[in-house]
């Protein structure tokens, strides 16, 4: 088949590559998110797909918005025979989804009808599911609750961020989508209407919503950090200023009151609703990223500060 990619971040490059190495379809043009800044130097570059569709010569389509009358009718004379998605980050108007034979068909990572939106990687690590996994569906108007084509599994490992696991379902949701459009090609695939049982949202993550609280247990402690790891990344504040955490390890043992910390030679806890958990790496404003031990030397502190 004749295909249109339609992609922005680095989760998204397994799918195009294991697309552009498919004998059975064509890439013929992307679309993706338009140049930004990024970095300390504010340089405008390239999305992850724009770059690797510049790489293999793919012509490359950047509309402020997908209604953009200009890409739309662009689309229409590329006629593609389906448009494969991964982490675009735009909506798509009805005259978009129209245009291919096949429609849209949108890899996203969750068991749908399970954690429909944009975060549901850091959403299932939240919530403590065990399972997650990735689904093939056909966009339509309403948010991802289109027909199913295929689906994998993936467990959730008891000390998975949310970038781990979405490192592994960017690289196995690349194989399903393949396969489905592969089977969508020879006609052997059929989507499946979703139930309206099980069906949850994930929205976009904020920086507040990274903001860790330790009157939680430590459990939920443990899993907000992870979920919002390495973006947008979790944090509490120390002595007025913003302190980021990377991932912490629950301690079985007593501890003190939620957000106080304690130091100790070898490592630091804070209290939460239950256990302790042991900070792992932290940074303080203006710092660079440091064992937790290195960081309490360095800033001696005193008996009952806490994290806010």
């Amino acid at each position: 088949m004749r295909l249109v990619f339609a992609g922005t971040p680095e989760p998204a490059v397994p799918s195009l590559r294991a697309l552009l190495a498919s004998e059975e379809h064509e890439v013929v043009a992307v679309v993706t998110r338009p140049d930004a800044q990024a970095g300390r130097g504010r340089r405008v570059v390239r999305s992850p797909i724009g770059a690797l569709a510049d790489e293999h010569g793919i012509e490359v389509l950047t509309p402020p918005k997908a209604s953009d009358p200009a890409f739309l009718a662009r689309l229409a004379e590329i006629a593609p025979d389906a448009c494969p998605v991964v982490a675009y980050g735009a909506l798509l108007p009805q005259a978009a989804l129209d245009i291919p034979a096949h429609g849209w068909v949108n890899l996203h990572f969750s068991l749908l009808p399970a954690w429909r939106g944009a975060a549901p990687v850091q959403a299932a690590i939240r919530a403590g599911d065990e399972i997650t996994g990735a689904s093939t569906f056909r966009i339509v108007k309403e948010l991802d609750a289109g027909p199913v084509y295929g689906v994998i599994t993936e467990q959730i490992g008891a000390g998975d961020t949310a970038g781990e696991l979405l490192g592994r379902l960017a690289e196995s949701g690349a194989k399903l989508l393949v396969s489905t459009m592969d089977g969508i090609a020879d006609g052997t695939l059929r989507a499946v209407e979703q139930t309206g049982d099980g069906v949850s949202y994930a929205p976009k993550v904020t920086v507040e919503d990274a903001r860790v609280s330790f009157a939680d247990p430590a459990a939920a402690v443990d899993r907000q950090i992870r979920a919002v790891s390495p973006e947008p990344g979790a944090w509490a504040e120390f002595r007025g200023e913003r302190l980021k955490l990377g991932p912490v390890t629950v301690v079985d043992e007593p501890g003190p009151p939620p957000g106080e910390l304690v130091v100790e030679r070898k490592r630091v806890l804070v209290g939460t609703a239950s256990k302790p958990v042991r900070l792992g790496e932290v940074q303080a404003q203006g710092k660079k990223r440091m064992a937790a031990t290195d960081w309490a030397r360095g800033t001696r502190i005193e008996q009952g500060e806490r994290l806010q």
